[in-house]
């Protein structure tokens, strides 16, 4: 599995072209068969930052996401929302699959 996160710096100005970009994003790229799973959430201590946790079925499948119309969309108009470079982990791996249960964490009943 390929398992990315980048945290977006966005300029406050241009919030809204990112909810709407991102929107458009996120709704194409969990359309790709080869995507796991695909999310944007707002950063709690960073303001204006916005993290992106991304898993593809593995190498093939992350290279036909980056030939895909709208990432080639997505990278052409970030250049104008960014308030500085994005920063990425990339990890490419046999041991990750999906989200798992967290043992630590369960609902309590009402």
């Amino acid at each position: 599995m390929i398992l990315i996160l980048v945290k977006f710096p966005i300029r406050e100005d241009k919030l809204d072209e990112w909810r709407d970009l991102s929107r458009f994003y996120a709704e194409s790229v969990t359309a790709e068969p080869g995507n796991v799973f695909f999310e944007f959430s707002e950063s709690v201590l960073e303001p204006n930052t916005f993290v992106c946790i991304e898993g593809f079925r593995d190498d093939a499948a992350g290279k036909e996401h980056m030939a895909q119309q709208h990432v080639t969309r997505f990278m052409a108009e970030m250049p104008d929302i960014v308030a500085a470079q994005p920063q990425i982990i990339y990890v490419d791996s046999d041991e990750v699959s999906d989200f798992g249960p967290m043992g630590e964490i369960q609902p309590r009943s009402a």
